[in-house]
């Protein structure tokens, strides 16, 4: 490849990830940041009074973005880059990286390769001490540093909120599903204050509700059209759970917002990842919206000895390879 050539592709690429944001849009406008998977099964919720509803906003491309969070033992986030280059055929689309609340955001953090889409997954706090005002400075900061970033980026705020781990869920803030929509409103106000017009909103709970009550329904968080420009969810298997029993029920919230699993991986056990990894394939054939998945792709997960890792088995690599050879995980 000349090197005219490679400059090219780079900014095709950056020019197809800019569309892919902007046109999966709606009408929005506690430790440091290392990752964990922290969704836990669990039975499904109760039917509750808020749900998304048909957003009229333009559909996005077809093809599914295939990313990750990227951090493993013994590499730099470079070499890992160029590991999984080399294992996949092409770069992960979308980088995943982690902030605590009081990160400054992008500071230390490896800067994407050419052509990846950035989402950044900035922890919460209680919801009090955004609705009090004595937050606003901060927030207007970091809303400015993803404003002087100046290319489309993904920010998923405060996931998981109807888990019970995350002192920013419903749990830990006197069950007040409430108080989640009003600071995720009162966010989304002052990135707009601040200009932060290149910045996608991602809506991310967990695949299920923890505890499973009426009070906690998932559909009681949903800030509401106006506030959410994609839907996530997070769900891991263990290894008995399939794709449909992890996904199907944030997917099924009843909107035509773009989706992505914000964050997945399956356990390295046997043939059966491999199966799974599969079954997700034929997961994200059957459900349209789905524009992007990201894989928690990692050893250094904390308080776990369990690697996410795609190449922790061949039979794994060799399964997530033939996903990312599909040309509809080639968004």
């Amino acid at each position: 490849m000349t090197g005219r050539t490679g400059r090219l592709r780079a900014t095709l690429a950056a020019l197809l990830a800019a569309v892919l944001v902007l046109s999966g849009c709606g009408t929005g406008g506690s430790g440091g940041g290392a990752a964990e998977p922290s969704g836990r099964d669990g039975g499904s919720s109760a039917a509750a009074r808020r749900s998304p509803s048909a957003s009229p906003s333009p559909k996005a491309p077809q093809r599914v973005m295939l990313g990750a969070y990227l951090d493993l033992s013994g590499h730099t986030h470079a070499q890992a880059e160029a590991l999984r280059r080399r294992q996949l055929g092409h770069p992960y689309r979308i980088d995943q990286e982690f902030f605590a609340w009081k990160d400054s955001l992008l500071v230390g953090s490896p800067e994407p390769e050419p052509g990846q889409l950035l989402m950044v997954s900035w922890r919460g706090t209680y919801y009090r001490q955004i609705l009090d005002g004595s937050q606003d400075t901060w927030i207007a900061e970091q809303a400015d540093r993803l404003r002087r970033y100046g290319k489309p980026v993904l920010l998923r705020w405060g996931w998981e909120m109807n888990g019970d781990w995350f002192l920013w869920g419903g749990a830990a803030n006197g069950r007040n599903p409430a108080g989640f929509v009003a600071a995720w409103r009162h966010l989304h106000a002052i990135f707009a204050q601040q200009g932060a017009t290149n910045v996608r909103w991602v809506w991310g709970p967990n695949r299920n509700s923890n505890p499973d009550a009426a009070w906690n329904d998932v559909r009681r968080y949903y800030p509401g059209d106006r506030y959410v420009d994609w839907i996530a969810v997070s769900g891991y298997s263990y290894g008995t759970k399939s794709p449909d029993q992890l996904f199907d029920q944030v997917y099924g919230l009843g909107t035509d917002k773009p989706f992505m699993l914000a964050e997945t991986g399956v356990r390295a056990d046997g043939r059966f990842a491999a199966r799974w990894v599969g079954q997700l394939r034929q997961w994200v054939a059957e459900h349209p919206r789905t524009r992007a998945v990201i894989w928690f792709d990692t050893d250094t997960s904390q308080g776990t000895a369990l690697s996410w890792r795609i190449d922790a088995t061949p039979q794994l690599l060799a399964a997530v390879r033939a996903m990312a050879a599909d040309p509809r995980f080639q968004g």
